[in-house]
């Protein structure tokens, strides 16, 4: 029965991983606007591949622009892609651009704007929600606090490979002090290579270290399901060296995230400062929904919750064959990908 459980587990979690994965490989839009001299502009386009034909939406700059739109996007093996130059008669401060067809799709477009003069750099995210941005004639400060905050946070909450590694983290250490020591030592290590890789001080390429991203979850699960309370393994010594480690590489991965997005001149460390923080709190969210789901579970039945709590037990056990099915997929779809 504890097999059927085991195999029924880790199928269930290939095909939600791999319908993840799906989703995750469908990136967002890009649109990249760059003021080469007083009102002209280069504007590259890039929407994702649906299908083989490119995504139901465009880039439309505001009515000041010639011209506005760009000719058909041709296809770059990966998604869709046109650029143009644009005169914008005043230039583009205090203008629309807008994202038609948005609204009804289920990705965001990611906006990267460079003025001649300040603002230098600017970053937004279209949402379906929010497709149309008025840009800002100045921007302060607390807009460059805001802007990144929000980066950050949407990206732990879409990246879902470090959100189960903190739930393989949850899984693992029972211990509330291990667990805020070993959260602690991941946030600090991410951090570090976060700000190292974003200034240029270290330099890795990205698909090795989704690779590994992916590898360190396996070894989680690994040591979930090896868990022995008699004979402690290395993660339940030292949880936090363990964390802290990978930590480390997960950094890197944010940093690959945030290069994408560029960071405001004469403003990078409170946009890098921000955008962590950002990280910070969507892990925290995270974090408590799970505690927060766990505790009711527990309130409506104390024999349920234990199953997913006690080592040994099958909701455990199933729990640790299901988180290392799942990044077992992606550690293999990741190399196969190089």
């Amino acid at each position: 029965m504890i097999g059927v459980l085991q195999a029924f587990a880790c199928l269930i979690a290939v095909l939600l991983g791999g319908q993840s994965a799906q989703s995750h490989t469908l990136e967002p839009g890009y649109l990249q606007l760059t003021e080469i001299a007083p009102d002209t502009w280069q504007v590259f386009w890039r929407k994702p591949d649906v299908k083989g034909k490119p995504m139901a939406i465009d880039a439309q700059l505001p009515e000041v622009c010639e011209p506005s739109r760009g000719a058909a996007p041709q296809f770059d093996g990966q998604a869709w892609g046109s650029a143009w130059v644009a005169t914008c008669d005043g230039g583009l401060k205090a203008q629309l651009v807008t994202i038609p067809g948005l609204e009804a799709q289920r990705t965001d477009v990611l906006m990267r704007v460079e003025f001649l003069e300040g603002p230098s750099t600017l970053a937004y995210r279209f949402t379906p929600s929010e497709t149309v941005f008025v840009l800002p004639e100045e921007q302060t400060i607390l807009q460059i606090l805001w802007q990144y905050g929000q980066l950050g946070f949407e990206h732990i909450l879409e990246g879902w490979d470090h959100l189960l590694f903190v739930f393989a983290l949850l899984i693992l250490i029972q211990s509330p002090g291990r667990l805020i020591g070993a959260v602690t030592a991941f946030t600090v290590a991410h951090s570090i290579t976060l700000a190292l890789a974003t200034l240029g001080w270290v330099n890795m390429p990205g698909p090795p270290v989704e690779a590994v991203i992916a590898l360190s979850i396996v070894f989680l699960a690994v040591e979930i399901l090896k868990t022995d309370p008699a004979n402690p393994r290395l993660s339940a010594r030292f949880p936090w060296v363990v964390s802290f480690l990978f930590g480390l590489l997960h950094g890197l991965g944010f940093a690959g995230a945030l290069s994408e997005i560029g960071l405001p001149e004469g403003d990078i460390p409170a946009a890098l400062l921000a955008f962590n923080l950002g990280v910070e709190a969507g892990q925290l969210t995270f974090v408590l929904m799970v505690i927060s789901a766990f505790a009711v579970v527990r309130i409506l039945s104390k024999d349920v919750a234990n199953q997913f709590r006690t080592v040994g037990a099958p909701g455990y056990t199933a729990m640790g064959y299901a988180i290392g099915c799942v990044s077992m997929y992606w550690l293999v779809e990741r190399v196969s990908g190089f």
